[in-house]
Order: structure tokens, then C-alpha cells, then sequence
């Protein structure tokens, strides 16, 4: 208590001055139109910031929910196109024979967010955090929102495990957008951002920029799905084909949300591929 007491001895001038300051400020304050007006236009100024900071604070954290909010909603709007574009192409081929078409919806979607992932090995996977309890099955195409990333190799019942396109032993069928130009997409190694799109007829006509899909030539990726842009012609010792040089169209270094597509007609599709139709 004397401790206290001696406290207060020794800095009572500095109290009494704090205590006269507030007394004088809320007077001058209460008082002055202008001083009043300077204070709440200061106040109001600065709480303003603060809720500004508060707010932006907050939005950072919320960004993780937006992301997978948009994410579900871009998966969801490819998943209508792909849809709607194989229905606009099966009723342009039955038109003329004026036969109807049910509009079954072929392809579906499985959103899935990466566990873990590698881009320095000759062969690269990835985890996702979906597996057959979700409907998830081995050989199902895998994309993010800017194009084609892999294909699913093994599906265990709450994860799998995906093929990365920077594998050197995956191999897409794709096409140069627009054209009938097919050819098979492969990865070299070393650079994450680059892969080939190998056996291009000579004959074939491309200009720098244009855009690589997918063919839809298997039932792991429907048709028009985005691979990436060409950069470039590669020289080859072969006289029938060359490579083109293709850009990726997805960032392998940042992948986070993916979705796996779900084709229905695969199982059929492939029924009929291994058919043995021999007599």
C-alpha cells in the first residue's frame, strides 16, 4: 500500500495534468461547433478505417469459402456446355432423320481438392481427397478450371491417386481447336509448363497462339476441354509428322481444386471396345 501511495506522490503533477486535459478537451469539444465538427468528422474518418481493416481482415479469411464457392459454380456451368455441346452435336447429326433424343446428360463432375502434389520427377502424381465412396473411379479425366491435369490411377474409398500430366508415361489424345488436326499430347520433362503434341501431319496448317483441346477420343475427357496454346514448331527427323511445342494451360506448381469427370457411357463404351466380335 505504501508502494502505491508513493506512486501516486511521485506522479500526481502528471495525473492532474491528464485528468485537466480531458476536462478541457470535452469542454472545448462540447462547446465549439467547429472544434466539435473537426472531432467527429476525425472520429468518423478513423472509425471508418478501422472497420475498413476489420472488414478486409475478414474477407481474407473468407476467401477460402468464396474459392470453393466459385470453384463449384465454374465446375458446375463446364459441366452444362460440355453437356450442351453434345447435345447440339447428336440432334445436328439427327436431324434430318427427324429422330428424338432423350437429352440424357452424359458427363458429370466430382469436385475434389489436391492433398499433395509433385512436378519434379519423370513420373508425377498427385493425391485428391475423393475416391469411389464419392464415385470416383480409375481412369476417369481429372481438370482444374483452365484445362486437363491428369487421369485417375488408382481410387481407394476416400482418396485416390492421379496420373499427372507431367508424367512421361501419359499420352492424350488432343486436337488443335477448330481443325481435324488430331495428335498425342506427351511431357518431356524439366519444365512444368511445357509438354508436345507429337504426330502432327505435315500437311497441317497452325499459327502461334492457337489453342490445344482435347479430342474426345476416349472416355476419360470429353471433346474441347483446353490443354494449352502453341508455342512453336520442334524440329524432327521424321518426314511424315512434326511436334509442336504446346504452353499448358493449367499452373502444375499451384494445383487446389480439381474436379474428376464422370463419364456415364464409359462402362459401355468400353464394353464395346473390348467386344470380341471374331465368329
Amino acid at each position: 500500500m505504501r508502494n502505491l501511495i508513493d506512486f501516486i506522490l511521485k506522479y500526481s503533477a502528471v495525473f492532474v495534468f491528464t485528468f485537466l486535459f480531458v476536462i478541457s478537451f470535452v469542454l472545448l469539444v462540447s462547446n465549439g461547433r467547429f472544434h466539435s465538427s473537426v472531432w467527429f468528422t476525425s472520429a468518423n474518418a478513423l472509425s471508418s478505417k478501422l472497420y475498413g481493416m476489420s472488414n478486409g481482415v475478414s474477407s481474407y479469411f473468407n476467401l477460402k469459402a468464396v474459392n470453393a464457392s466459385l470453384q463449384q459454380n465454374n465446375a458446375l456451368l463446364e459441366n452444362e456446355v460440355l453437356n450442351l455441346r453434345m447435345q447440339l452435336a447428336r440432334y445436328r447429326s439427327l436431324y434430318a432423320d427427324s429422330v428424338d433424343f432423350s437429352g440424357t446428360r452424359r458427363f458429370d463432375y466430382v469436385l475434389a481438392t489436391v492433398l499433395n502434389n509433385g512436378t519434379r520427377h519423370p513420373r508425377n502424381y498427385f493425391t485428391i481427397d475423393k475416391g469411389y465412396a464419392d464415385g470416383v473411379e480409375s481412369g476417369m479425366g481429372v481438370a482444374d478450371q483452365n484445362g486437363i491435369v491428369g487421369i485417375v490411377n488408382v481410387a481407394g474409398k476416400n482418396t485416390s491417386r492421379v496420373i499427372s500430366l507431367l508424367n512421361t508415361t501419359q499420352h492424350i489424345s488432343v486436337r488443335l481447336k477448330g481443325t481435324n488436326t488430331i495428335g498425342s499430347l506427351s511431357w518431356k520433362v524439366n519444365d512444368p509448363n511445357v509438354a508436345y503434341m507429337e504426330e502432327v501431319p505435315r500437311h497441317s496448317t497452325f499459327q502461334l497462339g492457337d489453342t490445344v483441346v482435347t479430342s474426345g477420343y476416349s472416355t476419360s475427357f470429353p471433346a474441347d476441354i483446353p490443354v494449352g496454346t502453341v508455342l512453336g514448331k520442334v524440329k524432327t527427323d521424321n518426314d511424315n509428322f512434326y511436334v509442336l511445342k504446346v504452353r499448358l494451360a493449367s499452373d502444375f506448381n499451384h494445383l487446389t481444386t480439381v474436379r474428376v469427370l464422370k463419364d456415364k457411357f464409359k462402362n459401355e463404351l468400353d464394353s464395346l471396345q473390348t467386344l470380341d466380335i471374331s465368329e
